[in-house]
């Protein structure tokens, strides 16, 4: 059996992605911060749909731990057909709310995590009949966003690096999709310190995690280079492109109290 590697699997699109994976009765390896919430997850997901289901708990913004996921694949001889680079967060407010170190965490997960896991694998993806990466950009990652700085920028970067290595690998076995979800129903803004009128915006737009995965795995396996889920992040990522952008960045701000 070939396996389908998840990072940020415990909850949100991630857990969502590892179910609509499941279902197709692909084997899948979880990683997250949460083991507590990995191993529940592994259970029900084994109960439900008779896969082979393993997890490790790693917090990719610490030093290490790529490393550590690279070696617990290889000691288990685990053959890897699917990645999903879905672990990332966002730290909303002015730049200088942060230090230095928390920007760096930040940027380790959002975008080294990604590059380090699809250097190291992307051997072993070739060796595959078919193979997949699927890295989870962001509505934001289509324009500057006061207020969300750091993580639009770090979005940007993972939209650019696949749309890049997707064309490298263009004369191989190995597909690349971006999948760039908009506001969604998830642990995102909690996590991110988002305030009371950016909350309130995103609630009237809100996607769930599972409509979104559907989407993304759907985009997936159908070999696309790039998927914007809902209408509205189409929409606005075509404003985005289309307005002056000291227009739409005053927008942006506006949403996070920064205007």
């Amino acid at each position: 059996m070939s396996y389908a590697l998840i990072t940020g699997a415990s909850k949100g699109i991630g857990k969502a992605i590892a179910e609509e994976l499941a279902a197709k009765k692909i084997g899948l390896l979880l990683v997250a911060r949460s083991g507590d919430l990995l191993s529940a997850l592994a259970n029900e997901l084994t109960a439900k749909h008779g896969i082979q289901v393993d997890y490790l708990a790693a917090d990719l913004g610490k030093a290490g731990a790529v490393e550590q996921i690279l070696r617990w694949i290889n000691e288990k001889h685990y053959p890897v057909y699917i990645l999903v680079n879905n672990a990332g967060y966002g730290l909303s407010g002015p730049f200088t709310a942060y230090n230095a170190a928390e920007h760096r965490e930040m940027m380790e997960v959002n975008m080294m995590a990604p590059v380090t896991l699809c250097s190291a694998l992307l051997p072993r993806l070739k060796e595959q009949p078919q193979a997949y990466i699927l890295n989870i950009a962001s509505s934001a990652a289509y324009q500057a966003v006061p207020g969300l700085s750091v993580y639009a920028a770090s979005k940007a970067f993972v939209l650019n690096f696949s749309r890049g290595l997707r064309y490298e690998l263009r004369n191989t076995r190995v597909s690349v999709t971006a999948v760039s979800p908009g506001s969604t129903d998830t642990g995102f803004a909690h996590r991110a310190n988002v305030g009371p009128k950016a909350l309130k915006t995103a609630e009237k737009v809100n996607m769930t995690p599972e409509a979104v995965a559907r989407l993304a795995v759907h985009a997936m396996f159908a070999r696309k280079t790039e998927l914007i889920t809902g209408v509205i992040n189409k929409l606005g990522a075509f404003f985005a492109w289309l307005l002056p952008k000291k227009l739409v960045e005053k927008a942006s701000a506006g949403i996070y109290d920064l205007d």
